[in-house]
């Protein structure tokens, strides 16, 4: 990533183990905080009894959170060094929450797993690296927590990275650092700390401002689901009929040969539009408008593809969920199926099997998923969907469940077709 690229990370770990508080210590180090934020903080601190500023404060942003002293949802926030830009989503650390990790990674690069040094890979530390790999991160940096506690002792954090990379094993992970840090006091979170010289590696900002992420764009399928036809109807464009969307994953050319789904129509890329600029061609995340050499009947919710590139064509699905709602799976349950701009009935016909998160093996005897629990399960839809495995698109390898009931977001799917 050149010059002022752009990062997006995702902070998880178990209840307490720090992710605010080290939040907080980026955007106060790196000078990314305003006065009158650093004044609202300071009175806050003032009123808990604390003596220094709680810079977790600068996360946890609802009153209610700050009462209760935990962080319920997923916080966005924006920071910037002269070397890069930064998006980070803060996630709980409580188990119920974990729905919000498999937000705030789903759109991340990285992930940063905090671990308390006293606590050591816990069931949570498990179930978010599960979560990363399961997301296709392409790097995980595990910060080891609150080495103050234990006088920044060697033995103590080496302890504890022998139990991450152990699970790192476990789990395939091969993109990964460990640091040993104190994000109350700063210690190799912005700077090198003077407690841990024993430590040889970066610090955390510097990891972050330095880290090379490949996201092998150029490799992905090209998808691009239809999000609006533009039909102006007016003198100056008078038979212009453009399909507006979001280009996902490799590029489109003037005149390149594509496909339109479920349609199965073949034509031609005739123009590229772009804030009313033209272009030769598009990239992954471009978000244009595109007009066909040959007149079709095309609405929202179809995908336009490279002919040469065509996806899976089914009423079967393959995926590996994460189940959100307090309500369990109901195996032959009804519900719907939204994938990129599209939507579908759909029948969750056979639990393959649930993953157990303790040891990580697969337990075939389980029928029916509870809140947060992650499972490989088949579904039946009732039209036929386009869909890719995800390692492939993200975009046309995902999808939600809703209960069509209560229109809630019942788990998050990637699918598996090979």
């Amino acid at each position: 990533m050149d010059g002022k690229g752009l990062l997006r990370f995702t902070t998880a770990g178990s209840v307490d183990d720090g992710k605010s508080t080290l939040i907080g210590r980026l955007l106060y180090d790196s000078k990314s905080i305003f006065e009158d934020q650093l004044e609202s903080i300071s009175e806050f601190s003032k009123k808990k009894g604390n003596a220094e500023i709680d810079l977790s404060l600068l996360t946890d942003g609802l009153r209610a959170e700050r009462e209760q002293g935990i962080t319920i949802d997923v916080a966005y926030r924006y920071f910037s060094t002269p070397k890069r830009k930064f998006i980070i989503a803060d996630t709980p650390g409580h188990i119920q929450y974990t729905r919000n990790m498999v937000t705030g990674a789903s759109t991340a690069d990285l992930a940063v797993i905090l671990i308390d040094v006293r606590n050591g890979v816990t069931e949570q530390t498990i179930r978010h690296t599960y979560i990363a790999k399961l997301l296709d991160l392409k790097h995980i940096i595990y910060c080891v927590n609150k080495m103050d506690l234990l006088n920044y002792k060697q033995d103590a954090f080496e302890n504890v990275k022998t139990e991450i990379e152990e699970l790192s094993l476990n789990l395939d992970v091969t993109n990964y650092s460990i640091i040993p840090i104190s994000a109350k006091y700063g210690d190799n979170v912005v700077s090198r700390s003077k407690n841990m010289e024993w430590f040889p590696g970066d610090n955390l900002l510097s990891l972050l401002e330095n880290l090379e992420i490949s996201n092998n764009i150029e490799k992905s399928l090209t998808r691009f689901p239809v999000q609006y036809v533009i039909r102006p109807n007016n003198d100056e464009f008078h038979d212009f009929r453009g399909y507006a969307g979001r280009l996902s994953g490799g590029k489109f050319i003037v005149g390149q040969e594509v496909c339109v789904l479920p349609s199965m129509h073949k034509t031609k890329i005739n123009e590229i539009v772009e804030y009313q600029t033209y272009l030769e061609s598009a990239s992954d995340g471009d978000s244009i408008i595109i007009t066909l050499e040959d007149d079709i009947d095309i609405s929202r919710g179809d995908l336009i593809v490279p002919l040469n590139e065509l996806p899976n064509i089914s009423k079967e699905i393959m995926a590996t969920i994460c189940w959100f709602n307090e309500k369990p799976l109901q195996l032959k349950g009804k519900y719907l199926i939204r994938m990129q701009t599209s939507e579908t009935k759909a029948v969750i016909d056979d639990l393959i099997y649930k993953i157990d998160i303790n040891n990580l093996e697969k337990n075939y005897e389980f029928k029916s998923l509870s809140m947060n629990d992650i499972g490989l399960i088949k579904i039946r839809t009732a039209n036929y969907v386009f869909t890719d495995d995800y390692l492939l698109n993200h975009v046309t390898g995902s999808f939600i469940i809703v209960d069509p009931n209560t229109n809630e977001t019942v788990a998050a799917g990637m699918i598996q077709n090979s």
